[in-house]
């Protein structure tokens, strides 16, 4: 039997809804900037794009220090995208007037800033950035990228990207338990099936490990978007469009990701992910 969700929180899910499997970021770029996005791409140098993928990984785990652990704690304060978007605009406006250079050079800035803001979504949604699951989700937004316009609209693009990540942290979860529980062998066997049971339950070096995993698969998938972001801030044909309409842009489609995520998350803590899932599937 289907759990009745609150008429209050089914609205709040309709509003994740919207925002989750609004158009991709790849398309809403595109609309703005009045060009192709694939031309944009075309027009970078072949050599530039494995500089960036290792400035993206840099970037993640330094945003994560810098971002997520600088944050106080108080559980349900009010978000202020507006300020975050402030000060990437301005990132972007830096990175954009000294070109590619300067916007390689921006770019963790502007990572840690859109992290920032993310985090302080997810604390305004009432979860603790001290959880370092909580760290893992506030990361995994950036591979958050809405829907395509080549996609099913039978299926929800958000719990696609989720189940992949769900995967990940399955996986490299087990890894770190099986460690734990080899480490905890010698002490005592009940130790060990403890650690393994509870999947997440690691030290705080064991932690950093498993987000460090987290951090290198989802750089792989924001690394797309900001290809994007440097190609089309690159590119000649944006004539009047500046580094810092971009980076606006930019942080409103991750704002966006993460409060619909985090609505998700916090509604799917009080019914249970099944039934929001269900629920999430007829609004779409």
């Amino acid at each position: 039997m289907t759990v009745p969700v609150d008429p209050q929180d089914l609205v709040a899910l309709r509003q994740a809804v919207a925002l989750l499997e609004a158009p991709s970021f790849t398309i809403r770029i595109a609309n703005m900037v009045g060009t192709p996005v694939e031309w944009a791409l075309n027009r970078l140098p072949g050599a530039t794009a494995e500089r960036i993928q290792k400035t993206i990984q840099a970037a993640l785990k330094k945003a994560v220090g810098g971002a997520l652990r600088t944050l106080d704690d108080n559980h349900g304060a009010v978000a202020r995208p507006k300020t975050h978007t402030a000060m990437v605009a301005a990132s972007g406006a830096l990175g954009g007037f000294f070109g590619l250079k300067g916007t390689l050079i921006e770019l963790p800035v502007t990572t840690t800033l859109i992290l920032r803001s993310v985090a302080d979504i997810a604390r305004s949604e009432g979860f603790s950035l001290r959880d370092p699951l909580i760290q893992a989700e506030c990361v995994q937004v950036f591979a958050l990228g809405g829907r395509s316009s080549d996609d099913d609209a039978a299926d929800s693009a958000y719990y696609a990207a989720r189940v992949g990540l769900t995967e990940i942290s399955r996986e490299t979860g087990r890894v770190l338990a099986e460690t734990v529980a080899k480490q905890a062998a010698h002490h005592t066997v009940q130790a060990a099936t403890h650690a393994s049971a509870q999947g997440f339950s690691f030290t705080p070096a064991q932690a950093a490990a498993w987000l460090a995993q987290i951090i290198e698969a989802v750089a792989q998938r924001f690394g797309v978007k900001i290809t994007e972001k440097i190609a089309l801030q690159a590119a000649p044909v944006l004539g009047a469009v500046s580094g810092a309409a971009i980076n606006a842009l930019f942080i409103s489609h991750y704002q966006d990701m993460a409060r619909g995520h985090f609505i998700v998350k916090r509604l799917e803590a009080k019914y249970g992910e099944a039934v929001i899932r269900e629920a999430y599937q007829r609004l779409l």
